[in-house]
């Protein structure tokens, strides 16, 4: 069956870097698009970004543009997230999800890591 693992979470200053991987298992990685989502307790899931199956084409929200960079490498079936300039705001568990580019079906998802952006 599917497996995502998420990993690289934790503790970082604001201003800070952090790498989020997610290890995939059960399904042919490469065939997939992917997604990265976080969510707060008592909110919803807030989509975070997304790439293609071939890694050519990424999509950001707004609140990470230019500071979150997602990635894949089908050979080593991972998925990544470098978060650069971490914020605040940025703190949530992170997920990476299995779906098709641009769905909002957040269900096919890992057990996530938590991100904890203070001083």
């Amino acid at each position: 069956q599917v497996q995502l693992v998420e990993s690289g979470g934790g503790l970082v200053q604001p201003g800070g870097t952090l790498r989020l991987s997610c290890e995939a298992s059960g399904f042919i990685f490469g065939d997939s698009s992917m997604t990265w989502v976080r969510q707060v307790p008592g909110k919803e899931f807030e989509w975070v970004a997304r790439i293609t199956h071939g890694g050519q084409i990424t999509g950001y929200a707004d609140s990470v543009k230019g500071r979150f960079t997602i990635s894949r490498d089908n050979f080593k079936n991972t998925l990544y997230l470098q978060m650069n300039n971490l914020k605040p705001e940025d703190t949530a568990a992170y997920f990476c999800v299995k779906s098709s580019y641009g769905s909002t079906d957040y269900t096919v998802r890992g057990p996530g890591t938590q991100v904890t952006v203070s001083s």
